[in-house]
């Protein structure tokens, strides 16, 4: 979105939009108003996270929220951006993908080595198809020897990319990646050819699943969507050749979606204890 938003301001632009899950929107009102730009998101009626919404409106975005789901506010906004003079900074923007391949830069830096398997969340498609790039830019710059498989994991209730065709009414807890019509499906179809990838669905417990398996096990707060990436890993663990290299991506904070924090988890939440210290020592098992 930095790149995006440079972009925009080197052309002269006054004002940006894009349509959100959620993600997007805080990233371009953050970039948007440090510019000097006004910011325009369209998100889905009631389905946006709350955190990701905040930070929205915390930035000053002009928030329009429409009656439909993502990929048609997306259609909305770029009419808008073909008719007017405004920005669109959806992943349909080149720069968008310039900026987001520099993350497999960054991957091959910390292993000195693209990994075997490169295992992503798919919504857009935006992200996969920048990675995708940049291990392609960095190979031919000397920096590494191989290119990694790309996996794509999209949720069951929103997999065009498994499913071969358009999924009008996307349904799914993972917000970020409720989209039924990715705009570089083309693009991303293209990197599960070269790279010899592929595409499949996780389920919402699946996801919940690899979800809480972060937090509780690794120590890693992520959003749900970002958890589908391990999701899918763990669905398809037997086909890892044995001393493979595999990278995780996972792309939103969990700070960005509390709610389904706090009704999923395993945790264990005493209330109304009286401020004793024998109270709460004898909760404690002592």
């Amino acid at each position: 979105m930095t790149m995006a938003i440079s972009k925009a301001r080197e052309a002269g632009s006054e004002a940006v939009i894009c349509a959100s899950t959620g993600n997007t929107s805080a990233a371009a009102a953050a970039y948007a108003r440090r510019g000097g730009m006004r910011a325009f998101v369209l998100i889905p009626d009631g389905y946006v996270a709350q955190g990701k919404l905040a930070q929205a409106l915390l930035y000053g975005a002009e928030v329009l929220a429409v009656k439909g789901n993502f990929d048609r506010a997306l259609a909305i906004v770029r009419d808008v951006a073909d008719r007017y003079p405004v920005t669109l900074v959806n992943s349909v923007n080149p720069y968008r993908l310039q900026g987001q391949k520099t993350a497999a830069f960054e991957v091959v830096d910390a292993l000195g080595e693209a990994p075997d398997w490169l295992c992503i969340p798919v919504g857009n498609a935006g992200n996969i198809s920048a990675y995708w790039m940049g291990f392609q830019e960095y190979q031919a710059a000397g920096h590494c020897r191989r290119l990694p498989r790309m996996m794509g994991f999209q949720a069951a209730g929103s997999a065009p990319l498994v499913l071969g065709h358009t999924v009008e009414q996307p349904d799914t807890i993972a917000t970020a990646i409720r989209i039924g019509n990715p705009v570089n499906r083309e693009k991303a179809l293209k990197v599960e050819a070269e790279s010899k990838g592929g595409f499949m669905a996780v389920t919402d417990a699946e996801i919940i699943d690899a979800y809480k398996l972060l937090g509780s096990g690794e120590g890693v707060f992520c959003e749900p969507a970002s958890a589908a990436s391990v999701a899918g890993l763990l669905k398809r663990h037997q086909e890892v050749p044995a001393g493979a290299t595999v990278v995780c991506v996972l792309t939103g904070n969990g700070l960005k979606d509390p709610t389904t924090a706090i009704e999923n988890n395993d945790s264990t939440f005493h209330t109304g204890l009286a401020p004793d210290t024998d109270v709460v020592a004898k909760v404690m098992g002592f």
